[in-house]
């Protein structure tokens, strides 16, 4: 897929995504005004939406509908949403901006944005519910996607990926396995599970499912590798962020450990061993291969 009809098709399902969130959440003055104001303050800040787009592309590589799979992938945005807010917490990276904004809990404080994230990965699940109740997919699809959207974002995926990360900092060395291990759990398994939902939900064979998962395990670690090279070489306006923040505080990244330069083409090698899994996808599959180029062409 070339850059143009990439930017009209993240446009669009970014575009698809936001009018879903907006409908289903609580208004802003919704009792009490002040959490619902918080929670959409950090979801609606201008995230590209990449993990629900990547689910709903995976579902349509294999012939699924887009609106039945829709619900899915916003409710994974809920879980990345809630994982940044509490991500930005003194506790954790103690960040002062996401996006180019103020982040939540300088926003709102402390106590309303840890609230805040908690009711975003809540309201994630309860909206896998409420739609698969209402829809027509099997019951046995939507607990699996439950299941592998829980997983994902627990003690053995991102929250497990959240602690050794903070482990390691300040350390003098870990070795490239560790490294691995942060960078596939806290990133890399919330991207691997948005493809696999939407391979499950969109009716995938078990072939095809298994080159999906092989597929996002590699773009996801592609993705936090690119991220940690616009840390050090990223603008800081277009990234709408402080750059040079892992170094300061002492976080181990692929640039650091392997070298700038190494980083970068391994980030390319993961993304033509993505591309290579989706051989046996029509052209359907388009969409995920301009995703997998853009994880590494990306200026924020």
């Amino acid at each position: 897929m070339d850059k143009d009809p990439l930017k009209k098709y993240l446009r669009d399902r970014q575009a698809e995504v936001d009018q879903l969130l907006h409908s289903y959440l609580p208004g802003p003055k919704c009792p009490p005004p002040l959490i619902h104001e918080a929670i959409r303050y950090s979801l609606f800040a201008g995230g590209k939406r990449l993990r629900p787009i990547l689910c709903l592309a995976a579902a349509e590589s294999v012939g699924g509908r887009r609106e039945v799979v829709l619900p899915f992938a916003a409710a994974i945005e809920l879980v990345h949403t809630y994982s940044l807010v509490h991500d930005d917490l003194p506790a954790m990276d103690n960040d002062t901006y996401r996006r180019g904004k103020l982040t939540n809990h300088k926003m709102f404080g402390e106590s309303t944005a840890i609230l805040a994230g908690d009711a975003l990965l809540t309201a994630a699940f309860a909206l896998m519910a409420e739609k698969g109740l209402a829809g027509t997919i099997s019951h046995k699809k939507i607990l699996s996607v439950i299941l592998e959207l829980g997983s994902a974002a627990g003690s053995t995926g991102m929250v497990g990926g959240q602690l050794v990360d903070i482990q390691s900092e300040g350390k003098k060395s870990i070795d490239q396995d560790e490294l691995h291990y942060i960078h596939t759990h806290k990133t890399g398994a919330l991207i691997r599970a948005s493809v696999r939902i939407g391979g499950v939900l969109g009716g995938a064979s078990s072939k095809k499912l298994t080159a999906l998962t092989r597929y996002g395990e590699k773009i996801g670690l592609a993705f936090q590798i690119a991220d940690d090279i616009l840390d050090v070489e990223g603008e800081e306006k277009e990234m709408g962020k402080s750059v040079g923040q892992d170094q300061a505080k002492e976080k181990w990244t692929y640039p650091r450990l392997i070298g700038l330069e190494r980083a970068k083409k391994e980030a390319h090698v993961l993304v033509e061993e993505a591309l290579g899994e989706l051989n046996g996808f029509g052209p359907e599959a388009d969409p995920l291969r301009g995703l997998a180029l853009y994880m590494v062409e990306r200026k924020k």
